[in-house]
């Protein structure tokens, strides 16, 4: 099948699942959130994942299947366009955004796609960016994006729940130019992060890590990250929530050799997307905090997750969180699990959730 008939199946298939997909309300008043803000839905998309914002307002959605699609939500007012980019990608999670270009991170490889605010309807084929990354699929997907020193950043998780795999390849946070040269390793022991971002007030890199399986319902936590020198190693595979030795690795070791977590998630609460919020549309108190999307557990007795947190990561300040979006839980039961956040330009939070199949719009209304 040529790549214009398989396009045309593609969006055939997307329209067919948003006809679908509008019939079917999700319970957004099962949401709960502070007092003055409120929910709604920015448009459906099938698995929607990792977000990045164009320049002239394009949402980009990234996706984790196999032969996976990724998105455009285009600019505009409801019911917004959503648009198949390209297809039959390889887990295609990651996407950011620069100079005019979208890049897609795949298990092996990040793609680039020039000028595509232009060519939404048309896009172009891709050029590959960055090759060479490790095609293992335990925590292959990639999360990706641009740093305020231009450079890309990708991830690469370990290939396995806990194992001592080649401490040059995996378990890594890794930045490079956007061609993919001059590489350098930011973070070691760093078992699977799908989430990070620069606090716009230092530039310090902060970054999630989900924490390993089979050790109980309540051991080992997530952690949230602060690098402040690169090179630094945060544990993985001895050493679990700064404090708690791996009953296979452990001995090894010693937790005291690694940088403990800034703050503990909870175990098994599946903190992905990680957000500082930079606009001012929401209340001050919620100015230059962190925002995680917690996808939630998936082997725990009772679940937990399924929710947004917000942190206070403030200099000086002792580091607080709070529930901020929770309801996609109910009896056991989730209807979503949230995935990624973006700041938008007049000040809103979009969600992505990839179970519900929806990316939502958080606004503050006083």
């Amino acid at each position: 099948m040529g790549m214009t008939a398989l396009r045309c199946l593609v969006l055939f298939s997307l329209s067919a699942w948003l006809q679908a997909g509008a019939a079917e309300t999700l319970p957004l008043d099962r949401i709960k959130l502070p007092p003055g803000f409120e929910i709604s839905l920015y448009a459906r998309v099938p698995g929607a994942r990792s977000l990045a914002l164009g320049a002239r307002g394009t949402v980009f959605v990234g996706t984790r299947e196999p032969g996976g699609t990724v998105y455009a939500i285009a600019a505009g007012s409801a019911p917004r366009r959503v648009l198949a980019l390209a297809t039959g990608l390889d887990y295609p999670n990651g996407v950011a955004y620069r100079e005019g270009s979208l890049y897609v991170g795949e298990v092996g490889r990040v793609l680039r796609y020039d000028h595509i605010e232009d060519r939404l309807e048309d896009p172009p084929p891709a050029a590959v960016a960055v090759d060479g990354l490790p095609r293992e699929y335990w925590h292959g997907w990639r999360y990706i994006a641009f740093g305020p020193d231009g450079l890309l950043y990708i991830p690469v998780g370990a290939p396995c729940n806990v194992c001592e795999a080649d401490p040059d390849r995996f378990g890594l946070i890794l930045r490079m130019q956007p061609d993919g040269t001059h590489r350098e390793v930011l973070a070691r022991g760093v078992r699977n992060s799908v989430g990070f971002d620069w606090d716009p007030r230092t530039k310090a890199f902060w970054f999630n890590d989900h924490g390993r399986d089979n050790l109980g319902d309540d051991l080992p936590s997530d952690e949230l990250n602060q690098v402040s020198t690169p090179g630094q190693h945060f544990g993985f595979p001895y050493c679990h929530q700064g404090d708690t030795p791996d009953p296979q690795f452990g001995a090894n070791r010693a937790c005291r050799e690694f940088v403990p977590p800034v703050y503990k998630h909870g175990a098994h609460v599946a903190a992905d997307g990680l957000r500082f919020y930079t606009a001012t549309a929401f209340p001050a108190r919620y100015h230059n905090r962190v925002f995680v999307a917690q996808h939630g557990s998936w082997n725990r007795s009772h679940k937990v997750g399924y929710r947004v947190v917000t942190v206070d990561v403030t200099p000086g300040r002792p580091v607080t969180a709070e529930v901020f979006a929770e309801g996609w839980l109910r009896a056991e039961h989730p209807w979503g699990r949230p995935v990624d956040l973006l700041v938008m330009p007049d000040g809103a939070l979009l969600l992505s959730d990839d179970l519900a199949g929806a990316v939502y719009r958080i606004a503050y209304g006083g």
